[in-house]
């Protein structure tokens, strides 16, 4: 049976951040979260076997940790795209790659994808991306640049301090 790795980094001010990797690269992020249920989740999500390894995803929780202090602004972990169905892929790369300090809305993603009446799909993407922060949803607001939910953290308020943590230019 193949194996995810898990880890925590140090306390930051989002708490501590959960990584979960495969052979393939990063497949989770939680915070904050509880060892046991973010183990459970990971088997009942990927049916792999979980395994706490913090030297495994020593890279991805020194990014994650220099993120939070403010000394990083992208990642170069790698992600393993297959954990997602074809629509999240599409829709998640393309949030993947909104600059540090940026927003975009729901539905310039969509017309990027092709279809500017998916913003509402591209919403559930954002709302299930399973690697947060690394995967910047926080980035992605609404078309009238407010906040319209948030699943990592505390929700909105986490959001709001991730953009206010980038210095994001609303809008």
């Amino acid at each position: 049976m193949k194996t995810i790795s898990i880890g925590h980094t140090n306390e930051t001010p989002l708490g501590k951040i959960w990584v979960a990797m495969n052979e393939k690269g990063l497949v989770a992020v939680a915070y904050p979260a509880v060892q046991a249920d973010f183990e459970a989740r990971l088997m009942r999500q990927r049916r792999m076997e979980v395994q706490f390894a913090p030297e495994k995803v020593k890279d991805a929780l020194e990014q994650l940790q220099q993120y939070a202090a403010g000394e990083r602004r992208e990642f170069t972990i790698p992600i393993d795209w297959s954990v997602l169905n074809e629509f999240q892929q599409r829709a998640l790369k393309i949030t993947f790659g909104i600059p540090y300090g940026e927003t975009r809305t729901y539905k310039e993603i969509a017309i990027e994808l092709g279809n500017p009446r998916a913003a509402r799909a591209v919403g559930r993407a954002e709302a299930t991306n399973p690697m947060p922060v690394v995967i910047p949803c926080h980035r992605v607001v609404g078309s009238d640049s407010k906040m319209h939910g948030y699943g990592a953290g505390e929700g909105i308020s986490t959001k709001v301090w991730l953009l206010e943590h980038e210095k994001a230019i609303m809008g």
